[in-house]
């Protein structure tokens, strides 16, 4: 009876160390495949992130281009207005400087009542 509970014990022992083996590979696997998943999904993220970033420049091509013509439009615009100004200017400055020297010379003194 001694060999028998022997051997049953050594059976046992056997089925608990193949059970151990089983569960560490099933471990092993678990942590590879979260690893390949984790990889997996950081690779789709970075998908993702190239794709929106490349639509944002896109985006702001489009938009920034429209500003620019804008801008240079409104640039043309005050360039004209300055030219013309400066023209005004030239063309009256004669008479601006006269009526400026007419009123500090011409002093027309009244009594404060």
């Amino acid at each position: 009876m001694s060999a028998q509970n022997s051997a049953g014990i050594q059976t046992l022992l056997d089925a608990e160390r193949e059970a151990s083996k089983i569960v560490q590979k099933a471990r092993e696997y678990r942590t590879k495949r979260v690893r390949e998943a984790r990889d997996e999904a950081k690779k789709e993220i970075e998908a993702y992130r190239a794709k929106k970033e490349a639509e944002y420049k896109e985006f702001e091509a489009q938009h920034t281009q429209g500003n620019k013509q804008a801008e240079e439009e409104a640039d043309r615009e005050a360039d004209a207005k300055i030219k013309e100004i400066q023209e005004a200017g030239k063309k009256h400055q004669d008479k601006v400087i006269n009526d400026l020297l007419s009123a500090v010379f011409d002093v027309h003194p009244t009594p404060v009542s």
